[in-house]
């Protein structure tokens, strides 16, 4: 079971914002289903309005959520931050001077107490990076429980933007979910996002941070694969170890007379591996060369990743 707490929040008395209510649904729309329309998240919407989230409304949730019986837990939150000698805050409605919110590290000692295997917490609020700082420490050191990951929107002592009404953080992290970060399988992991939205933003840009205490990484999202499996599953056929050079030759070619049915469609699938960079022609730099001018073709060094994957059957 997988369970997602999502708040948005721009009706702040003195500093409202625009695009929190706008990520806080996109986020629910691509974490509620995986790509084929299967369940997903159970999903938990907390937005200002018809909310008031105030700072007991929001613990109780929060509370809630990592109390849950759970394989997943994820908390995403997008508002206002506040940064002071205490720490960093998540600010809620209700926020006053000395008193602006939830703590953050409040929020992090619920996941590490709670029971459930995995504990992802996404941050797009000003100063997010300081969640998982250790107080009397120094900046650069978290503590995290085994199973807790966090990503943040921006480190410590930055802001975060909002562009055309929604989140650069959450837009990037929406992208990288539909698709954007999925590998050939079509599984989306929280450090793929991060390299997919850390490569999107530039070295003047807010710097995203991710903090993880994993041994294994479990989908967020689950997206159509690059690849049919089926036909994935094939690569030790054509390729019976990773040094293997399949030789070409023109009856693989559709244009070629006489038809030869098994090779074109051998050749399809070839050519299905091509474009996800699993194989490569040699001497050419088209399959349909390789096969015109009877050359051969190899795996590349991630196609010898998920020949291994078949051979282990875990594809």
């Amino acid at each position: 079971m997988k369970r997602a707490l999502i708040v948005g929040i721009n009706d702040y008395s003195n500093s409202p914002l625009y695009g929190c209510v706008n990520d806080a649904n996109k986020i629910e729309k691509v974490l509620a289903r995986n790509q084929d329309g299967s369940p997903n998240f159970e999903c938990k919407k907390l937005i200002a309005q018809p909310h008031n989230i105030t700072r007991s409304v929001l613990k109780q949730h929060v509370t809630e959520l990592f109390s849950s019986e759970a394989d997943t837990a994820l908390f995403y939150f997008s508002g206002h931050g506040f940064l002071n000698n205490l720490g960093g805050f998540l600010v809620t409605q209700d926020h006053d001077k000395y008193d602006e919110g939830v703590q953050m590290e409040n929020i992090l000692s619920l996941a590490n107490e709670s029971k459930v295997r995995e504990v992802i917490i996404i941050l797009d609020c000003c100063h997010s990076g300081a969640l998982g700082e250790v107080g009397m420490i120094k900046t650069d050191h978290a503590v995290l429980r085994e199973g807790v990951t966090v990503l943040t929107a921006s480190r410590a002592a930055q802001v975060s933007m909002e562009i055309n009404g929604t989140g650069v953080f959450t837009s990037l992290i929406c992208d990288a979910l539909e698709g954007g970060a999925a590998d050939v399988i079509g599984n989306v992991t929280i450090p793929s996002i991060y390299a997919y939205v850390d490569q999107a933003l530039g070295a003047w840009d807010q710097r995203p941070l991710i903090k993880s205490h994993v041994s294994r990484l479990y989908p967020l999202r689950k997206c159509n694969p690059v690849i049919p499996l089926s036909i994935l599953r094939l690569l030790p056929n054509y390729f019976p170890f990773p040094e293997f050079e399949f030789q070409l030759d023109p009856s693989f070619e559709p244009t070629e007379e006489p038809k030869n049915e098994e090779n074109e469609e051998i050749l399809s699938h070839l050519q299905k591996f091509r474009a996800a960079r699993l194989v490569t022609p040699i001497g050419e730099e088209h399959m349909y060369f390789a096969a015109i001018n009877s050359k051969s073709c190899k795996l590349t060094p991630l196609g010898q990743f998920y020949r291994k994957l078949s051979v282990d059957g875990k594809i």
